[in-house]
């Protein structure tokens, strides 16, 4: 009991026997051994241990130990008890940690301190107080390799993760979409482009990498030597397919004759026929998506058609090699994508022809898109009118019937039914082609007639155009889902040189009539004021060498934007490309604006060429700002924008005649630069105040820059 309490209150006790101090535990030890090592070593469980749960009791019970010891205990005893409980091993409790302590002491004391003890007594301790060491060391010993398991457990899966993530970035191979994508790049094609005002040219993915290639053809002289003297004149003729992202040429593929057209997207099969609906405002996009998702090794390659002067030529689009030819006579048209009509469950197509009896004005001609070969005879057409040739469409009407839109001057309809039926000679067809309309039947002038009349004015037709934003006419694209939804839209017909008007598709009735003199180019639709109707941009000649811009409400003919340019001898339609805020941007090729006061007896003649041509860039949210974004002096023949969703950037491509030093020719030139490339160094021109369209007056070049800065396009 006295060891006990001696131990609590911390009183002085016996260190070593060198210290020649009276150590009441040495007494105690001799009086009664056995009850002092019964309470010492019941010490900590007796509950008045360091490690015990009252805790302000023993800081009372150290203070007052140590006041009334009178200073005799000393800072080096209270380190050691510091070090002690810094020292405790890991893993350990803090009452393990005191009841091994507390042994050690005690069996230390009891060896020094003990009088009278025999050698044989204190092997005994020395051996006990040995196993007592060995037991803590088994402890600790056993916490660190609780500590380090546990470690482990932690570490090899983190280093396994790491080592896969390494794998994966270092050792597979990552695609190579956008690798090698140039901003803007130019390609010089060669060829003799002189006097050509218009290339064919088609957008489609060849090589599978999400970006639209190119398809243009070629025409150059040729560099025979061992042709005769006749000959010198000749020309070579091929279509060239370049890659979008830098220009490279993928493919070449000769032609024995002028290229009329280059088509791309034949559907080869069943899912893409017509008929079959795609979700989204776009279904010909999705279909691509859909395509382009597909496995690669079970991804079809595209079908790409070329038609010459007399012949039409399949070739894969990825490797331009031939895959049918077909002879069908003088080809005037581009091929048109029908549902199958010849049970193949392919989809066919339609071209237009001039007729070998030379007595008929056009025929026309089903072919299989599966192996070309024609579907019966051609079917010949008389028209009462002549003039530009006009479609064909495909247009499916709201109840599922199909017809054909086509003319020469006009607009004229004849169902898919009827034209199967003369050339097939069948008159059982398919369930798709049994349909009609009541709504266009009723248009027919009479029941012997195959034809119905669409269009009506004194003037001929010049334009027949989709009111569908985004559509490009120069994309040039043959899958069945991108005819259908041209064609199941309002179309902007334009009649002669001053009338432009929208039918309505459903019963081809007029919306409304716009006058516009002198119209020289395709319209172009795109959304300028936002109320979901595209609107339309057309380009007319105001004065000699001056054109004047205008964009038209596509829901009731008003005009919204107006500017005159000057531009001598330029006749390229613009084109208008999606913003993700719902609006467009519409890109024109012309002059310098012309002032508000400007007077066309006051300007004289137009200047004479050469002439310095500019891309003009027009947002709806700045009607009086332009952004110039290019410039050059040769002639533009041809331009497309693509839509590049991996950067949700647009590229603007066009076709230049640049002139060749001293031959009076002109060489093909292929140039492609990014939107937000071009707006970042875009010059910026204002319009002033005297813009008839709304919005800010003079608005702040730095609200101007961060305003096209931040634009982003999606998919049309």
């Amino acid at each position: 009991m006295a060891a006990a309490l001696s131990r609590a209150l911390k009183l002085p006790g016996k260190k070593g026997s060198e210290l020649g101090d009276y150590d009441p535990l040495t007494q105690a030890d001799s009086e009664d051994d056995s009850e002092e090592d019964d309470l010492v070593l019941n010490y900590p469980r007796n509950g008045l241990g360091r490690s015990n749960n009252i805790g302000t009791a023993t800081s009372d019970t150290r203070s007052g130990n140590s006041s009334g010891r009178g200073g005799r205990f000393s800072p080096d005893e209270e380190e050691d008890e510091d070090d002690e409980w810094r020292e405790r091993p890991r893993g350990k409790t803090r009452l393990d940690t005191e009841e091994c302590s507390t042994r050690q002491k005690y069996f230390s004391q009891r060896e020094i301190g003990r009088d009278g003890a025999g050698e044989d007594a204190q092997g005994m301790h020395s051996s006990g107080s040995t196993g007592m060491g060995s037991e803590c060391d088994l402890d600790e010993k056993k916490a660190k390799m609780v500590g380090a398991i546990r470690t482990a457990a932690f570490m090899v899966p983190l280093c396994t993760a790491m080592v896969v993530v390494l794998l994966c970035a270092f050792l597979l191979p990552c695609p190579a979409i956008g690798l090698d994508r140039r901003p803007e790049w130019e390609r010089e094609l060669g060829g003799d482009a002189g006097g050509v005002m218009s290339l064919p040219l088609a957008l489609w993915d060849l090589d599978s990498d999400g970006v639209e290639d190119i398809l243009i053809g070629v025409t150059q002289p040729s560099n025979d030597s061992q042709m005769s003297s006749s000959q010198l004149n000749s020309k070579e003729h091929s279509v060239v397919a370049l890659s979008a992202t830098n220009g490279g040429m993928l493919w070449r593929y000769p032609l024995r004759e002028p290229v009329k057209s280059v088509q791309c997207g034949l559907q080869t099969g069943a899912s893409a026929s017509p008929a079959t609906p795609a979700s989204g405002p776009h279904p010909a996009k999705a279909a691509h998506r859909r395509q382009h998702a597909l496995s690669p090794s079970l991804q079809p390659d595209p079908v790409c058609l070329l038609a010459g002067s007399s012949h039409l030529i399949a070739v894969n689009g990825t490797s331009g090699k031939k895959l049918w030819s077909v002879a069908v006579g003088d080809i005037e048209s581009p091929a048109v994508s029908l549902p199958d009509v010849d049970g193949d469950s392919v989809p066919d197509l339609l071209i237009v022809t001039l007729p070998d009896d030379h007595v008929s004005d056009l025929s026309l001609v089903l072919l299989s898109a599966l192996k070309g070969t024609p579907i019966g005879n051609p079917v010949t057409f008389n028209l009462t009118a002549q003039g530009k040739l006009i479609g064909p469409l495909l247009h499916e009407t709201k109840v599922g019937a199909y017809y054909i839109l086509f003319g020469l001057g006009t607009v004229e309809a004849v169902t898919l039914r009827d034209i199967y039926s003369k050339a097939s000679g069948e008159r059982v067809v398919g369930p798709k082609l049994k349909r009609k309309d009541p709504r266009w039947e009723r248009l027919r002038k009479s029941n012997s007639s195959s034809l119905i009349h669409i269009s009506s004015g004194p003037e001929q037709v010049r334009f027949l155009v989709p009111l569908v934003a985004g559509q490009c006419n120069n994309h040039n694209n043959l899958d069945g889902m991108s005819t259908l939804n041209s064609s199941q839209s309002d179309w902007v017909v334009v009649c002669g040189n001053s009338s432009l008007s929208v039918l309505e598709e459903s019963d081809t009735r007029t919306v409304w009539n716009h006058s516009a003199p002198a119209i020289h180019s395709r319209p172009s639709p795109g959304h300028f004021n936002g109320d979901g109707v595209a609107d339309v941009l057309i380009q007319m000649t105001a004065a000699p060498g001056v054109r004047k811009v205008r964009i038209i409400d596509g829901a009731n003919g008003n005009n919204l934007w107006e500017r005159d340019f000057i531009c001598p001898r330029l006749a390229q339609e613009g084109s208008a490309v999606m913003t993700t805020v719902g609006q467009s941007l519409f890109l024109f090729w012309a002059g310098d604006p012309l002032k508000p006061d400007w007077n066309a007896t006051k300007t004289g003649a137009a200047p004479t060429d050469p002439v310095v041509r500019k891309l003009f860039l027009l947002h709806p949210s700045y009607p009086t700002v332009l952004l110039e974004l290019a410039s050059t002096t040769d002639t533009v023949l041809t331009a497309a924008v693509s839509y590049e969703e991996q950067w949700k950037d647009a590229a603007y491509i066009a076709v230049f005649s640049r002139p060749t030093s001293g031959l009076g020719l002109g060489t093909q030139v292929v140039k492609s630069m990014s939107l937000k490339t071009a707006i970042s160094g875009a010059q910026i021109r204002r319009l002033g105040e005297e813009s008839r369209a709304p919005g800010p007056v003079q608005p702040g070049n730095f609200e101007i820059t961060k305003f096209f800065g931040q634009l982003s396009f999606k998919d049309q």
